[in-house]
């Protein structure tokens, strides 16, 4: 490890970046800590305690939530965003198009950067009416000038996250988006220390001890499926080349089982607590029918067997649906003809690609039903012995940290191989 971290610090470029990323983490921390005026902090942060769907929320805002700052809203609508484009992409035959091609994927991106926009200013609007409307002391009331000063400000602090979160990935050290959501979690930790050790109570022993063996068990099982790969042999055909041959090496295409990595969870969190504030906005409507089916979202989700039914779906749906958007199997086959490669037994082209569609959706079976059962793992623990709803948040919490962590050092492994190669 000492040795890594002394290769690391002498390459002075991979270095710069490391602490470049490491200042953007701290500007994001800074302005988590930025309130907006007009708020009974005390007031806020009990609710945020006594409510596990905006517990969550606060989670990927890294407590701006619960601070009410400018970055109240965290990466959030730019999830929505994203995951409105990529199923878009799935439907519509020209966006799927300019999927695969570069300058198709950045104008993608930069659509999905305006619609980020409006998407930050209607989730501001929706929580600041939530809040208003869950409790009189939280927010009071404020004119039309300052609501809309309000909804500016969250919004610009949206985009100066996701602005921070590209100029991050650029970086090539970790997905910016995922290392913000990180950060906001791991700054957390201190207080969620404080807090069971304040509050802890003989009786509540064995609970800490379960939820302790489902973080051990979490992390291994993140760490197993993360680095499992399955290996497909490749043989190269002989080529000659003027007097000199060239090909007939084998290797191999490695398969990963969760090639999607922590990307499911984050979107299956934000699409589940989707229609809850959805609810919450209508469940004081003056339509019948809206308050009532409102009251009757709220209630199923509050159903820990729907709840977690619905998160293990979502879980396992999402990583069928980010792999397909990033491997793209006729792409590999194309390529592997070209350069003369073949897998033993396959014909080249057409059979190639059904062969590794067939032969993912396989592994990605594994790696999404595992992904699933690690997810609501906290929330079995949850419905069999009883606790609050921070268990279930920690459980998330950690199954994201983990996934993060190891992605981003594979991805500063595979930086110090290429300057390894590089100085051969």
């Amino acid at each position: 490890m000492l040795n890594k971290l002394w290769q690391i610090w002498k390459a002075k470029d991979l270095r710069m970046n490391i602490i470049f990323i490491l200042a953007m983490l701290v500007v994001f921390r800074l302005a988590a800590h930025i309130p907006i005026p007009g708020i009974d902090a005390l007031a806020l942060q009990k609710f945020f305690a006594d409510n596990q769907i905006f517990g969550l929320l606060n989670i990927f805002s890294g407590g701006g939530m619960e601070n009410f700052s400018i970055v109240m809203m965290g990466v959030g609508p730019y999830i929505t965003a994203s995951i409105i484009f990529q199923l878009l992409a799935m439907i519509v035959p020209k966006l799927e198009e300019m999927q695969k091609e570069e300058a198709g994927r950045q104008k993608i991106n930069m659509w999905t950067r305006w619609l980020t926009v409006p998407m930050s200013f209607l989730q501001a609007f929706g929580m600041i009416t939530l809040l208003r409307r869950s409790s009189a002391d939280i927010i009071a009331d404020v004119s039309v000038f300052n609501l809309v000063g309000m909804l500016i400000t969250i919004t610009a602090g949206t985009v100066l996250l996701m602005w921070i979160g590209e100029l991050i990935t650029e970086k090539k050290i970790g997905n910016g988006i995922s290392l913000l959501i990180f950060a906001g979690i791991v700054a957390s930790l201190p207080s969620v220390v404080q807090r069971v050790i304040v509050t802890y109570d003989p009786s509540q022993l064995l609970k800490l001890v379960g939820f302790a063996a489902i973080a051990v068990i979490t992390v291994i099982g993140v760490v197993t499926i993360s680095e499992a790969q399955r290996n497909i042999p490749i043989q190269y055909a002989k080529q000659i080349r003027g007097n000199r041959m060239f090909g007939g090496t084998s290797t191999h295409l490695p398969l990963r089982v969760n090639m999607a990595g922590v990307i499911p969870i984050i979107f299956a969190i934000s699409v589940v607590l989707f229609p809850q504030m959805i609810a919450q906005f209508f469940l004081h409507a003056k339509t019948a029918w809206l308050a009532s089916g409102a009251e009757w979202v709220l209630r199923a989700f509050a159903n820990q067997l729907f709840y977690s039914l619905a998160y293990f779906i979502l879980v396992f749906a999402f990583t069928y649906f980010y792999t397909e958007v990033i491997f793209h199997p006729a792409q590999i086959a194309e390529n592997l003809q070209k350069q003369g490669g073949f897998i033993p037994g396959i014909r080249p082209g057409r059979h190639t690609s059904e062969y590794l569609a067939y032969t993912t959706h396989k592994i990605i079976f594994v790696g999404a039903l595992f992904l699933g059962i690690i997810a609501i793992l906290p929330l079995i623990m949850r419905y069999f012995y009883g606790g609050s709803a921070s268990l279930a948040i920690g459980g998330t919490s950690l199954l994201i940290v983990v996934a993060v962590v190891i992605e981003t050092v594979k991805q500063i492994d595979s930086q110090l191989t290429m300057r390894e190669y590089e100085g051969m």
